[in-house]
């Protein structure tokens, strides 16, 4: 079966993480002199992922939060409401051990009805995942909840680097960003482009601010190229991160093994020990029903959907 392009080489860099461990103390020749005090150890980082719901897709809020709940209770989550129906997405909050994001998001619903005015364009509360980027965390993994979650996430964290990987996304998007126009603009010609359903970064490569200072510098170059359709935050998460020149990497070449596949469409996927694996016997560590009309029901990782669909309204229900 044909790969699908990646528009990065696929050279898979593995880095493993550095052990730290405090040094030996300085001895005088003669042994005698006191060691020297351990110097205080750096305080660990915060990591944690973000999502963003309300009961109006419950369906798939309860999937998602029962497949975290199975591979990655060890990491904080943190759930922004989309609006204020949330009466279910609270107590499931509750019931999973979420952080429900009480704050107001003003600068980001500000900046909402500034792009996308118009009584027609209610689905520009999508830009409230932009509100992971204020979250109390060094490192965020943002994910859509249309999705559900096959692997531990903590290796994908402490990654970022500065100059070299900024964001990392794991499947690029080549139809869902930008119109033809983009050819007018250099910085665009050869960016990737990439589906804005999961990403990792850190406030200090991509703030809130960031995309408040872009948008009033450069909405007129914005609204040239984005692509029309009813998409709102993906356009403007690729406009940004573009614009500001990060370095945007792919999953898999920041993760040894891991597979850039997501759809929930995708040939060739199978599961091995419970895990699903791409065509390659690439790891894939979550499926994403992006565009999907209905809930799943025959396809590859439907199964594994039920499943946790089923335990989790029995678990809601109690």
């Amino acid at each position: 079966m044909p790969s699908r392009p990646l528009l990065l080489p696929a050279i898979f860099k593995y880095i493993p993480y550095m052990r730290l461990r405090v040094p030996n103390p300085v001895l005088s020749p003669e042994g005698a002199a006191a060691a020297s005090p351990a110097p205080t150890p750096a305080p660990a980082k915060r990591y944690g992922v973000a999502i963003v719901g309300n009961d109006k897709i419950i369906d798939w809020l309860l999937p998602f939060l029962e497949s975290y709940r199975d591979t990655n209770s060890g990491l904080p989550l943190y759930l922004i409401p989309y609006d204020d129906n949330v009466s279910m997405t609270r107590r499931a909050a509750e019931i999973y051990g979420a952080h429900y994001v009480g704050e107001e998001p003003t600068e980001i619903d500000k900046l909402s009805h500034e792009l996308y005015p118009g009584i027609f364009n209610t689905n520009r509360r999508r830009l409230r995942k932009l509100q992971a980027l204020a979250l109390p965390l060094d490192e965020v993994a943002y994910v859509d909840v249309d999705v559900i979650l096959f692997r531990d996430f903590t290796p994908l964290f402490g990654r970022l680097d500065k100059g070299k990987t900024e964001f990392i996304v794991a499947s690029p998007s080549f139809e869902y960003v930008y119109n033809d126009r983009r050819e007018h603009y250099p910085f665009l010609k050869d960016a990737l482009l990439f589906n804005d359903g999961f990403w990792v970064t850190s406030n200090q490569y991509l703030k809130l601010s960031d995309f408040m200072d872009t948008i009033r510098d450069d909405a007129v170059i914005f609204h040239d190229v984005r692509k029309r359709g009813q998409l709102f935050a993906q356009p403007l998460v690729n406009f940004v991160t573009h614009r500001r020149g990060l370095k945007i990497e792919l999953l898999p070449n920041v993760i040894a093994g891991a597979s850039h596949e997501s759809f929930y469409k995708a040939p060739g996927v199978e599961f091995k020990n419970g895990k699903p694996v791409d065509y390659e016997g690439k790891e894939i560590y979550f499926a994403h029903w992006a565009g999907a009309t209905a809930l799943p029901k025959n396809g590859v990782f439907d199964e594994a959907w039920t499943h946790y669909s089923q335990a989790a309204w029995a678990r809601f229900k109690q």
